[in-house]
C-alpha cells in the first residue's frame, strides 16, 4: 500500500491534514482510503445518502477525488466520492475536454464499496470494464488523489502536489501514484 500526504493549495493553511492510500486489489480492483485530521472541526460534511447513488456536482461540497491517467494517452477518468456516500465517475478525452457540465459520465468505472469512516472515507473501485475496454494493465495507469473541503471560511483544495498557478486537479503532472 502506498500513502501520500495531500497538501492544501495554500501551503500556509495547516489546520487540516489528509493522507491518501492506494492499494491494488486483485486483477482489476483498487482500494483507496482517505484519512482526515480536522482537530478544529472546520470541515462541513454532507448528510449520508443510502445505497451509494451516482450524483453530479459532488465537488460543490466536501468531496474526495481519484484521477486515473493512462501512460501515453490523453484520455482519463475522474471519480468523485462524497462523504454522503454518493459518487460519480466522469470521462475526458483530453485535458478538461469535452467541456460539458456536468462532465460526461463514465460507465466503465464501478464502485464495489464506498463508506464514510470515523477517519475519513474508504472506497473499493471496480476498474474491470475500463481496463478491459482499453486493454490496460496496472503498469499502464497512474493516479492522482485530491480532496475539496467546504469550511465556514473557504473552500480548501488538497492534492498530491500543486504545480499549476491555481488549484487544478486535472493537471496530470500532479498525479503521482504509479503501479
Amino acid at each position: 500500500m502506498a500513502s501520500y500526504e495531500l497538501s492544501d493549495f495554500d501551503r500556509r493553511f495547516q489546520s487540516i491534514s489528509v493522507v491518501g492510500a492506494v492499494e491494488q486489489q486483485g486483477l482489476t480492483s483498487l482500494n483507496v482510503g482517505f484519512w482526515v485530521r480536522d482537530p478544529n472541526q472546520m470541515i462541513i460534511y454532507p448528510d449520508l445518502i443510502a445505497h451509494n447513488p451516482r450524483q453530479d456536482f459532488l465537488w460543490q461540497d466536501t468531496c474526495f477525488e481519484i484521477f486515473i491517467g493512462v501512460r501515453g494517452e490523453d484520455f482519463y477518468r475522474e471519480i468523485n466520492l462524497s462523504p454522503s456516500e454518493a459518487w460519480q465517475a466522469y470521462q475526458f478525452e483530453e485535458y478538461r475536454y469535452p467541456e460539458d457540465m456536468p462532465p460526461q459520465a463514465a460507465f466503465d468505472i464501478g464502485i464495489n464499496q464506498l463508506k464514510k469512516t470515523h477517519y475519513g472515507l474508504n472506497v473499493s473501485v471496480d476498474l474491470s470494464a475500463f481496463m478491459m475496454n482499453h486493454k490496460l494493465k496496472w503498469s499502464d495507469m497512474f493516479l492522482g488523489l485530491s480532496a475539496v473541503f467546504k469550511t465556514e471560511n473557504a473552500d480548501r483544495y488538497y492534492a498530491m502536489q500543486h504545480s499549476s498557478p491555481s488549484a487544478d486537479f486535472h493537471n496530470k503532472r500532479d498525479w503521482l501514484h504509479v503501479f
